[in-house]
């Protein structure tokens, strides 16, 4: 009896912990928020994150084949050992003046490569040349090249991306920048990683582009002024109704500006997150 006991109570602590871990909430943390703690102590940094909860990291410092002066496989072990996934990255390269692209797709190939080594889901460009802001020629030829981009991507086992800024709000010969982007770009090889701070700045409504344009925004960057959830400008709860019907697979917070130290300042954040239960 005593060992059906024992076996029965430990069979119930590991549904319970299985039902814990299920029902925490996969978070992800964009490095730029803690851009001088990488530069400083890569290791450390990603030892805190890894504590306060964070699931995985999205890299901002990918150069020359590597990730924080990393090769890639040593930079995802590293992650890995901190109790977080190394999913995505944001990196990129402008069109060329002289349009010769060759040189940019071999840097491509290197880095699809060296992305492909750490196991990443996922490449977001979050810029866009002058060229692509200057005139409707010029952003045409920044969604073919994001196309070209992608499928390059697809055919390594990777997604492309493209991450807004208030600028894409802007009109360029009466269109919405962003809304051309949207409609010149193949679903199949350009998904959007959709900036909730800079959409709202740049003056739209997050849920409007998800009723729009359905199952485009793969990836959410879960921002504000500073803190996620500080400023009480933006209606989180409201945007968050929509997930389902945006296509998000993926939480990536971000935090530009601080009320704290910028360490403090994302565990301030990943806290709204873990307690809003509008966040699934």
């Amino acid at each position: 009896m005593r060992n059906i006991m024992v076996i029965a109570l430990s069979m119930l602590l590991f549904s319970c912990n299985n039902e814990s871990k299920e029902a925490e909430k996969f978070i992800g943390i964009q490095l730029w928020s803690v851009r001088n703690d990488m530069n400083s102590d890569a290791e450390g940094t990603l030892t805190a994150l890894g504590e306060m909860g964070y699931g995985f990291v999205e890299a901002a410092g990918y150069g020359d084949g590597k990730f924080y002066g990393m090769e890639p496989e040593a930079f995802k072990a590293l992650v890995e050992e901190k109790g977080m996934k190394f999913l995505g990255s944001h990196t990129g390269q402008d069109i060329p003046a002289d349009a010769n692209m060759d040189e940019v797709m071999a840097w491509w190939d290197a880095a699809i490569a060296a992305h492909k080594a750490a196991g990443v889901e996922y490449i977001v460009q979050p810029w866009m040349g002058a060229t692509g802001h200057e005139s409707l020629d010029g952003l045409k030829r920044y969604c073919d090249y994001f196309n070209a981009v992608g499928e390059k991507c697809n055919e390594a086992g990777l997604r492309f991306g493209f991450h807004n800024h208030d600028q894409e709000f802007k009109e360029l010969e009466g269109q919405v920048i962003y809304d051309f982007m949207l409609e010149n770009t193949d679903p199949e090889k350009v998904m959007f990683q959709m900036d909730l701070y800079w959409v709202v700045e740049g003056g739209k409504d997050p849920v409007d582009y998800i009723i729009r344009y359905p199952g485009r925004f793969e990836n959410w960057h879960v921002k504000d002024e500073a803190e996620v959830g500080a400023s009480g400008n933006i209606d989180f709860e409201r945007i968050f109704a929509y997930t389902e019907l945006s296509g998000v697979k993926y939480y990536v917070v971000e935090v530009e500006k601080y009320n704290f130290e910028p360490i403090e300042s994302v565990k301030v954040s990943l806290d709204f997150m873990k307690n809003a239960e509008f966040v699934k």
